[in-house]
């Protein structure tokens, strides 16, 4: 048999790994003003959404700091994602400060490095919130280390900033939907007439 066929097949750009689920997962909980509601209010519809999830073992005690805490830390990683689209009101200051926020929370919730003769993963050594948000930064570590990490962005298209997964050829996607991104071509159009009508007249 030749070392090709031996191979684990490498996963295509279209496939949704484990890690992009989860990082999805919890930068998709908030209010957008189109019908989501904001899953991270408090410390009781936060603990509801972790009994929800596999991957945060089951049910977890969490307070309304814990929720807060949990906001932030999402409402980082979206601002991430929306550079990753491109989003020119997410970058300069608004990126520095969610980079800056993230270096910190990396801090309170260090990970570990699982070593087994099958590989190596870093996972949270701690328990309850800390390590829902350990195994949360762990995801997004994962993830920024391989070639899926630029494809995994934030709808542009504003208050949507829905996370997603741009499975387009060229990794080009700006948009979560062809309706949001319906939505900002008309609203370009608008803007457009707009302008054209209140130009003054040159004859």
């Amino acid at each position: 048999m030749s070392s090709a066929a031996s191979e684990s097949p490498k996963p295509s750009p279209r496939t949704v790994s484990s890690t992009v689920e989860t990082v999805l997962a919890f930068v998709n909980t908030r209010a957008d003003g189109s019908g989501r509601r904001e899953l991270f209010e408090g410390g009781r519809s936060f603990a509801a959404w972790l009994a929800e999830r596999d991957e945060f073992d089951g049910d977890t005690v969490a307070t309304d700091a814990d929720a807060a805490v949990a906001r932030e830390l999402r409402d980082a990683l979206v601002a991430l994602l929306l550079a990753h689209s491109g989003d020119e009101k997410s970058l300069g200051e608004p990126l520095l400060h969610a980079e800056r926020h993230l270096r910190r929370v990396g801090s309170l919730y260090p990970l570990a490095t699982v070593v087994t003769a099958g590989g190596a993963e870093l996972a949270s050594p701690q328990t309850g919130v800390p390590g829902v948000f350990g195994t949360v930064l762990a995801a997004v570590t994962t993830l920024a280390q391989s070639s899926d990490w630029g494809r995994i962005k934030a709808c542009r298209n504003p208050p949507c900033h829905f996370g997603f997964f741009d499975r387009t050829r060229n990794g080009g996607g700006l948009y979560c939907s062809t309706g949001c991104g319906s939505q900002v071509s008309m609203r370009k159009h608008r803007q457009r007439q707009r302008s054209d009508s209140s130009a003054p007249s040159t004859a």
